[in-house]
This record gives structure tokens, C-alpha cells and sequence, in this order.
């Protein structure tokens, strides 16, 4: 059995300390993991680059919401790939997206184009396309290097069937990386023929070490988690789902 990758996704400095503890092979590197996934500092940028051994892929995507954007906020994804780029980073995350929903095949190939030699992942974007197969052959024509998806569901377990198929149809060209949901109970359902790299969070609520608290001012739009604990990696978790990844071998959960 070949050795399957592991990606960790962060958007804090406590995660990537964590990181470089466990035994992951790389980093999804955002801002705002909470709203899926925006652009980082190039402080962060920096400070993980200085932290981390592993490779570093980095989130490019100005704000949250949909995968159209104007022409302007394009400029902006290529002043931050220039930015990820002088500051060491391995590759960048990126996806955009047609009114119609079909890849922005032309785009793509500007922000690839502008990438090199870098990496060019292009992110769970994917998963809001009305034909996945059609938007796997047009990203191969982008030169992309990797495609996150969940198989178009909620987790990657869910979507599994779908990630089998897009896995075939791509064949050599692109790695298939599933991702959305993946824990360590469900781990072993996402590893089918063909997987070659998995990405999770491996993430758990920590509560706050804040003494003084205001309960009555909370300036989160994060539901469900309280501006006193945050998400972070846990290396514990990193490590018990690279056992599963590297012997089969499945701890009791």
C-alpha cells in the first residue's frame, strides 16, 4: 500500500503549531476556515512558512460567498498569488466559477498561469457544478494539480460514489482529494482505489483563557460556537487518522 498524503486545513497559529507536531504532510493555509476558507495574511503567510517543513498550500479567495468574481477581485487573487508565491509558499488554492456554474475555464488558466512553478489546487468550488465530469476534463485543459471535493455532498463520505468516478476521469493528470467532513470514524470509507491524498481539519473546540468575559456583546457570525473557544488542531487526532492512512490500522472510537 503506497503511502497516502495527508492534508491539514488551519486558519490560526495554534493549528499550525499543532501541525508541525503530528505527522501531516502539508497544510490548506485560510482565513475564516468558519466561512469556508478566505485568503490569509501574508503575517500568517510568513509565520507558518517559518513554523512549518511541510508544505504549505495557500487559500486564495477575497471573501466569502459565491465562486463569481469580478474583474477586480481577479486582480486582487493575482496580487495575493504573487504575495503566496515571495513568501514560500508550495501552492495555492484557488476556484472560480461561470454564472452558469461551469468552471471559468479562462480565468483559471490566468491564475495558473500566474501560480507557476507553484502548486494549483482548485478548492471545493467544485462541488457547486452542475456536470463534475465535464469540470474535471476542463480543468485538466486549466492544468490544474489537484481537486478538492466531497464528492458534491455534505462530507466526502457522503460522496464517495461520485469521488470513485471523478477519481477514473482523472486519471494521471489530476489528483483527486477528497475532503468535507473526514474524521477518524469515517476514514476508512474514503479510502478507495486511486485515493492518493486526503484532507481533514483533525480540529476540536478550545475553550477561551479569557478571565474577563462581556456575555453580553458577542461579535462572532459563527453559529453554534461561542466568541470564547475557537477550532484548532488537534495533534492526538492527526496522528490516530495517519495510523489508519499508513497501516489500515483503526483505534477505537
Amino acid at each position: 500500500m503506497s503511502k497516502i498524503k495527508f492534508e491539514i486545513a488551519i486558519d490560526n497559529v495554534a493549528s499550525a503549531l499543532a501541525v508541525q507536531k503530528s505527522g501531516a504532510d502539508s497544510i490548506e493555509l485560510c482565513a475564516g476556515l468558519s466561512e469556508g476558507g478566505t485568503t490569509p495574511s501574508v503575517g500568517m503567510i510568513r509565520k507558518c512558512r517559518e513554523l512549518l517543513d511541510i508544505k504549505i498550500f495557500v487559500m486564495i479567495r477575497p471573501r466569502r460567498g459565491d465562486f463569481l468574481f469580478s474583474e477586480p477581485e481577479i486582480e486582487v487573487m493575482l496580487e495575493d498569488i504573487a504575495v503566496a508565491k515571495e513568501e514560500g509558499a508550495d501552492g495555492v488554492v484557488i476556484g472560480l466559477l461561470q454564472p452558469n456554474g461551469e468552471i471559468d475555464v479562462q480565468n483559471t488558466k490566468r491564475l495558473v498561469a500566474a501560480a507557476r512553478p507553484m502548486s494549483v489546487t482548485f478548492h471545493r468550488a467544485f462541488d457547486m457544478t452542475p456536470d463534475p465530469v465535464a469540470a474535471i476534463q476542463g480543468l485538466k485543459a486549466c492544468g490544474v494539480d489537484r481537486v478538492l471535493t466531497s464528492g458534491q455532498q455534505v462530507s466526502a463520505a457522503e460522496g464517495i460514489e461520485l469521488i470513485k468516478i471523478l477519481v477514473k476521469e482523472a486519471g494521471d493528470e489530476l489528483v483527486i482529494l477528497p475532503g468535507g467532513g473526514i474524521t477518524l470514524s469515517n476514514l476508512d470509507e474514503i479510502l478507495v482505489d486511486g485515493v492518493k491524498e486526503i484532507h481533514a481539519t483533525a480540529a476540536e473546540r478550545v475553550e477561551s483563557l479569557m478571565e474577563s468575559r462581556n456575555e453580553w456583546v458577542d461579535l462572532s457570525d459563527e453559529r453554534g460556537i461561542s466568541e470564547y473557544e475557537h477550532v484548532q488542531t488537534m495533534p492526538s487526532i492527526v496522528n490516530e487518522m495517519k495510523k489508519v492512512l499508513d497501516t489500515g490500522y483503526k483505534a477505537s472510537v
